[in-house]
Protein backbone atom coordinates (compact mmCIF):
# COMPACT_ATOMS: atom_id res chain seq x y z
CA UNK A 1 0.00 0.00 0.00
CA UNK A 2 2.88 2.67 1.13
CA UNK A 3 4.17 1.69 -2.54
CA UNK A 4 1.25 2.39 -4.44
CA UNK A 5 0.49 5.52 -2.44
CA UNK A 6 4.07 6.74 -3.27
CA UNK A 7 3.33 6.14 -6.91
CA UNK A 8 0.06 7.80 -6.71
CA UNK A 9 2.04 10.81 -4.91
CA UNK A 10 4.46 11.59 -7.72
CA UNK A 11 2.93 13.80 -10.23
CA UNK A 12 4.44 11.37 -13.22
CA UNK A 13 1.49 9.67 -12.20
CA UNK A 14 -0.56 12.45 -13.66
CA UNK A 15 1.25 12.58 -16.44
CA UNK A 16 1.42 8.64 -17.41
CA UNK A 17 -2.55 8.44 -17.06
CA UNK A 18 -3.24 11.49 -19.18
CA UNK A 19 -0.90 9.85 -21.89
CA UNK A 20 -3.03 6.81 -21.75
CA UNK A 21 -6.44 8.87 -21.06
CA UNK A 22 -5.84 11.29 -24.55
CA UNK A 23 -5.41 8.62 -26.77
CA UNK A 24 -8.29 6.16 -25.62
CA UNK A 25 -10.31 9.16 -25.81
CA UNK A 26 -8.89 10.06 -29.10
CA UNK A 27 -10.00 6.48 -30.35
CA UNK A 28 -13.24 6.13 -29.14
CA UNK A 29 -14.58 9.76 -30.53
CA UNK A 30 -13.01 8.95 -33.79
CA UNK A 31 -14.94 5.05 -33.64
CA UNK A 32 -18.41 7.16 -32.99
CA UNK A 33 -18.49 9.27 -35.50
CA UNK A 34 -16.98 6.86 -38.16
CA UNK A 35 -18.77 3.76 -37.15
CA UNK A 36 -20.87 4.05 -34.71
CA UNK A 37 -23.03 7.74 -35.20
CA UNK A 38 -26.33 5.80 -35.18
CA UNK A 39 -26.08 5.24 -31.03
CA UNK A 40 -28.10 7.86 -29.09
CA UNK A 41 -26.70 11.08 -27.88
CA UNK A 42 -27.11 10.17 -24.11
CA UNK A 43 -24.65 6.87 -24.81
CA UNK A 44 -21.91 8.63 -26.80
CA UNK A 45 -21.99 10.95 -23.61
CA UNK A 46 -21.81 7.94 -21.10
CA UNK A 47 -19.04 6.35 -23.24
CA UNK A 48 -16.99 9.46 -23.44
CA UNK A 49 -17.00 9.82 -19.97
CA UNK A 50 -16.28 5.97 -19.00
CA UNK A 51 -13.36 6.43 -20.90
CA UNK A 52 -12.36 9.92 -19.12
CA UNK A 53 -12.37 8.46 -15.72
CA UNK A 54 -11.28 4.93 -16.46
CA UNK A 55 -8.91 5.54 -19.39
CA UNK A 56 -8.02 1.84 -21.82
CA UNK A 57 -10.43 0.13 -19.68
CA UNK A 58 -13.61 2.00 -20.15
CA UNK A 59 -12.26 2.11 -24.17
CA UNK A 60 -12.28 -1.96 -23.56
CA UNK A 61 -15.39 -2.16 -21.93
CA UNK A 62 -16.98 0.26 -25.10
CA UNK A 63 -15.10 -1.67 -28.02
CA UNK A 64 -16.50 -5.32 -26.36
CA UNK A 65 -19.52 -3.85 -25.31
CA UNK A 66 -21.05 -0.50 -26.93
CA UNK A 67 -20.50 -1.42 -30.44
CA UNK A 68 -22.71 -2.82 -33.60
CA UNK A 69 -19.93 -4.34 -34.19
CA UNK A 70 -20.17 -7.10 -31.58
CA UNK A 71 -20.95 -10.25 -32.71
CA UNK A 72 -22.99 -11.04 -30.38
CA UNK A 73 -24.95 -9.77 -27.13
CA UNK A 74 -25.29 -11.22 -23.91
CA UNK A 75 -25.79 -10.54 -20.42
CA UNK A 76 -22.66 -9.79 -19.14
CA UNK A 77 -21.98 -7.40 -22.08
CA UNK A 78 -25.73 -5.64 -20.99
CA UNK A 79 -24.20 -5.29 -17.26
CA UNK A 80 -21.23 -4.11 -18.63
CA UNK A 81 -23.25 -1.04 -20.67
CA UNK A 82 -25.54 -0.43 -17.78
CA UNK A 83 -22.99 0.05 -15.35
CA UNK A 84 -21.26 2.66 -17.65
CA UNK A 85 -24.28 4.59 -17.84
CA UNK A 86 -24.49 4.62 -13.93
CA UNK A 87 -20.76 5.42 -13.60
CA UNK A 88 -20.99 8.28 -15.86
CA UNK A 89 -23.49 10.42 -14.16
CA UNK A 90 -22.02 9.01 -10.36
CA UNK A 91 -18.41 9.76 -11.73
CA UNK A 92 -19.32 13.00 -12.75
CA UNK A 93 -20.84 13.53 -8.63
CA UNK A 94 -18.42 12.20 -6.87
CA UNK A 95 -15.80 14.25 -9.08
CA UNK A 96 -18.01 17.16 -7.98
CA UNK A 97 -18.32 16.27 -4.47
CA UNK A 98 -14.82 16.06 -3.53
CA UNK A 99 -13.68 19.15 -4.94
CA UNK A 100 -16.20 20.64 -2.91
CA UNK A 101 -15.88 18.90 0.50
CA UNK A 102 -11.97 18.85 0.23
CA UNK A 103 -10.84 21.85 -1.89
CA UNK A 104 -13.24 24.50 -1.44
CA UNK A 105 -14.79 23.62 2.31
CA UNK A 106 -12.10 21.39 3.51
CA UNK A 107 -14.62 19.19 5.83
CA UNK A 108 -13.41 16.25 7.65
CA UNK A 109 -13.71 12.54 6.40
CA UNK A 110 -17.10 11.74 7.22
CA UNK A 111 -18.68 14.97 5.78
CA UNK A 112 -16.87 14.32 2.98
CA UNK A 113 -17.63 10.75 2.34
CA UNK A 114 -21.61 12.08 3.37
CA UNK A 115 -20.92 14.92 0.56
CA UNK A 116 -19.67 12.58 -2.36
CA UNK A 117 -22.15 10.15 -1.59
CA UNK A 118 -25.26 12.38 -1.73
CA UNK A 119 -24.00 14.27 -4.86
CA UNK A 120 -22.95 11.08 -6.83
CA UNK A 121 -26.39 9.73 -5.96
CA UNK A 122 -28.20 12.14 -7.32
CA UNK A 123 -26.29 12.79 -10.31
CA UNK A 124 -26.86 8.40 -11.14
CA UNK A 125 -30.65 8.84 -10.38
CA UNK A 126 -30.84 12.14 -12.97
CA UNK A 127 -28.92 10.49 -15.72
CA UNK A 128 -31.82 7.49 -15.76
CA UNK A 129 -34.80 9.54 -14.86
CA UNK A 130 -34.23 12.09 -17.64
CA UNK A 131 -34.17 9.68 -20.24
CA UNK A 132 -37.18 7.57 -18.60
CA UNK A 133 -39.30 10.60 -18.93
CA UNK A 134 -38.38 11.73 -22.04
CA UNK A 135 -39.76 8.26 -23.26
CA UNK A 136 -42.53 9.32 -21.64
CA UNK A 137 -42.95 7.30 -18.60
CA UNK A 138 -44.84 9.54 -16.28
CA UNK A 139 -42.65 11.32 -13.51
CA UNK A 140 -43.83 9.35 -10.55
CA UNK A 141 -43.01 6.06 -12.37
CA UNK A 142 -40.17 7.12 -13.33
CA UNK A 143 -38.27 7.86 -10.12
CA UNK A 144 -39.52 4.57 -8.82
CA UNK A 145 -38.18 2.92 -11.28
CA UNK A 146 -34.79 4.35 -10.82
CA UNK A 147 -35.11 4.10 -7.12
CA UNK A 148 -35.00 0.22 -7.55
CA UNK A 149 -33.23 -0.16 -10.60
CA UNK A 150 -30.32 2.14 -9.47
CA UNK A 151 -29.97 2.22 -5.61
CA UNK A 152 -28.21 -1.06 -5.51
CA UNK A 153 -25.58 -0.36 -7.92
CA UNK A 154 -25.12 3.21 -7.13
CA UNK A 155 -24.70 2.29 -3.72
CA UNK A 156 -21.86 -0.59 -4.15
CA UNK A 157 -20.28 1.97 -6.78
CA UNK A 158 -19.77 4.56 -4.10
CA UNK A 159 -19.22 3.19 -0.99
CA UNK A 160 -16.08 0.76 -2.71
CA UNK A 161 -15.08 4.46 -4.72
CA UNK A 162 -15.09 6.76 -2.15
CA UNK A 163 -13.56 3.81 0.33
CA UNK A 164 -11.21 3.37 -1.85
CA UNK A 165 -10.08 7.40 -2.44
CA UNK A 166 -10.41 8.34 1.12
CA UNK A 167 -8.00 5.48 2.03
CA UNK A 168 -5.52 6.07 -0.56
CA UNK A 169 -5.19 9.94 -0.63
CA UNK A 170 -5.24 10.28 3.52
CA UNK A 171 -5.39 14.11 3.74
CA UNK A 172 -3.83 15.00 0.28
CA UNK A 173 -5.32 18.39 -0.64
CA UNK A 174 -7.21 19.61 -4.05
CA UNK A 175 -3.13 21.11 -5.31
CA UNK A 176 -1.53 17.54 -4.73
CA UNK A 177 -0.75 15.14 -7.17
CA UNK A 178 -2.49 12.28 -4.70
CA UNK A 179 -5.91 13.99 -4.89
CA UNK A 180 -6.51 13.66 -8.25
CA UNK A 181 -4.30 10.06 -8.92
CA UNK A 182 -6.75 8.54 -5.99
CA UNK A 183 -9.59 9.34 -7.31
CA UNK A 184 -8.86 7.63 -10.84
CA UNK A 185 -8.32 4.55 -9.27
CA UNK A 186 -10.69 5.16 -6.46
CA UNK A 187 -13.23 5.60 -9.98
CA UNK A 188 -12.30 2.49 -12.02
CA UNK A 189 -12.87 0.52 -8.45
CA UNK A 190 -16.52 1.56 -8.19
CA UNK A 191 -17.01 0.35 -11.59
CA UNK A 192 -15.83 -2.80 -11.51
CA UNK A 193 -17.64 -3.23 -7.55
CA UNK A 194 -20.63 -2.40 -9.41
CA UNK A 195 -20.55 -4.82 -12.57
CA UNK A 196 -21.61 -8.08 -11.03
CA UNK A 197 -24.53 -6.16 -9.26
CA UNK A 198 -25.95 -4.39 -12.56
CA UNK A 199 -25.62 -8.39 -13.79
CA UNK A 200 -27.67 -9.62 -11.43
CA UNK A 201 -29.96 -6.89 -11.14
CA UNK A 202 -30.46 -7.38 -15.01
CA UNK A 203 -30.85 -11.39 -14.76
CA UNK A 204 -33.23 -10.88 -11.84
CA UNK A 205 -35.59 -8.64 -14.21
CA UNK A 206 -35.15 -5.46 -11.65
CA UNK A 207 -33.73 -3.04 -14.72
CA UNK A 208 -33.87 -3.84 -18.48
CA UNK A 209 -30.27 -2.47 -19.51
CA UNK A 210 -28.95 -0.54 -21.77
CA UNK A 211 -30.18 -1.73 -25.58
CA UNK A 212 -28.51 -4.11 -28.00
CA UNK A 213 -26.14 -1.13 -29.84
CA UNK A 214 -26.39 -3.59 -33.17
CA UNK A 215 -30.19 -2.42 -32.97
CA UNK A 216 -30.08 1.22 -31.57
CA UNK A 217 -31.43 4.11 -33.42
CA UNK A 218 -32.64 6.77 -31.16
CA UNK A 219 -34.50 5.06 -28.38
CA UNK A 220 -33.59 4.30 -25.08
CA UNK A 221 -32.81 1.11 -23.94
Amino acid sequence: METLTAFLASPISLVIWAALVIPSETVLLADLRRNNAHLMSLMKLVWALTVLYSGPIGLLIYWSCGRKEISTDSLPRRAFRSVAHCYSGCGLGEVTGLMIAVGLLQLSTPWVAGITFALAYVAGFALTVGPLMQDGVGFNKAMWDALLAETPSITVMEIVAIGTDLTLSGNAGIADPLFWSSMVVSLTCGLVAAWPVNLLLIRYGVKEGMMDPRNTGHAHG
